[in-house]
């Protein structure tokens, strides 16, 4: 699905909400609508029209990057964007609730005021991220390169590892691994939480030093050509003890049931019960905090919504994780994740680094 194509799906989007007019400055809706790479523009896209917005830095770029697009330049003020709302006609222009502050409604609300037919913005919630949540064979190929370089580096890494290496050692060899495995980035700062500090999901690496025989936690993930990869491992350097074989088996297992059973039409709800379940038979259901697992692509988070309370219908395209965990206060944690593509109905799961829990020491 080429750029047009992407464009031409939005447009159906704003024939269905009555929109005359379509705002976004989300950089990775930007990116997906236009091809544009830069940091810093809008796109204003009507029934016939497609503009795209910058200042002097992208002029150029936008030019070359995307050809669909009649390219604005941005001057200090909003003359610009009055502009284009003025020459379109329209009256009613759908903007990204979730992607802009009060304080820019408020600018464009008061930019519209000069105008007589007094055209009136109208949010909207998720247009561009839900068409986004399937995606194309060329999204898929380069999404599928970053998980690739995501688990060379996992398994290169977790091999090495050994006792009194700390937390932000091993952080600092996942993303040198990722980097020279051809990750143009990390898709986010990546997680190593040993021991204890595996009790917490989103835990910041520390100089604290990995012991022998306790839970490491590792979450990273490489960014190539734009696209997210996300992979989290669960390993114990020397001998696993008795909790953590427990612990760890049921996570495997509700992971492996996830991923197993699975089925395009199901909802994003529906699928973290299949996990959720696994784990609360096992005693752990408190322990389960957070959602199964989220969509990824040019952003680490998007659609699908992969939860308890997630209602939308997964269908074949949509890529996404399936990370369930098991978290101890003052013990630690474990969390395994994978990315799974639903295609024919099922889940094929891409990410393939080792699921070895113990490394040898």
């Amino acid at each position: 699905m080429g750029i047009q194509q992407r464009i031409d799906r939005l447009r159906q989007r704003m024939t269905e909400e009555k929109l005359d007019a379509f705002f976004t400055g989300s950089p990775e809706n930007r990116n997906y609508l236009s091809g544009f790479t830069g940091s810093a523009g809008y796109l204003f896209i009507t029934a016939k029209d497609a503009s795209l917005a910058t200042d002097f830095r992208y002029v150029e770029q936008a030019g070359q990057q995307s050809p669909l697009y009649s390219v604005v330049r941005i001057s200090g003020k909003l003359d610009w964007f009055t502009q284009l709302v003025s020459d379109s006609g329209a009256r009613r222009i759908g903007f990204e609730a979730d992607n802009m502050t009060v304080s820019q409604h408020q600018s464009l609300k008061d930019a519209l005021k000069s105008l007589e037919s007094k055209p009136k913005l109208v949010s909207t919630n998720a247009l561009v991220d839900q068409i986004r949540a399937v995606k194309d064979p060329e999204e898929l190929t380069v999404m599928e390169e970053a998980i690739r370089i995501a688990d060379k580096a996992m398994d290169s890494v977790t091999e090495r590892m050994r006792p009194g290496m700390t937390e932000l050692d091993v952080a600092w060899q996942m993303e040198l691994a990722m980097r020279e495995l051809g990750a143009d980035a990390i898709s986010f700062d990546t997680i190593v939480a040993a021991g204890p500090n595996g009790a917490k999901p989103h835990h910041h690496p520390t100089d604290r030093r990995i012991e022998k025989g306790e839970p490491v936690v590792i979450d990273m993930g490489a960014k190539y050509n734009w696209y997210c990869s996300d992979i989290t491992r669960t390993v114990v350097l020397g001998k696993a003890d008795d909790t953590f074989r427990k612990v760890y088996d049921t996570v495997l297992a509700a992971q492996e049931t996830a991923e197993a059973t699975v089925r395009a039409a199901m909802t994003g709800g529906d699928t973290d019960e299949l996990a959720r379940t696994v784990i609360a038979q096992a005693g752990h259901g408190e322990h389960f905090g957070h959602s199964l697992g989220h969509g990824i692509g040019l952003a680490v988070h998007e659609y699908p919504r992969v939860g308890p309370s997630a209602a939308g219908l997964l269908t074949d395209g949509m890529v996404f994780t399936i990370e369930p965990g098991i978290y101890l206060t003052g013990w630690g944690g474990v969390r395994i994740e994978d990315i799974v593509v639903l295609e024919n109905g099922l889940a094929r799961i891409i990410t393939a680094a080792h699921k070895r829990d113990v490394v040898q020491v």
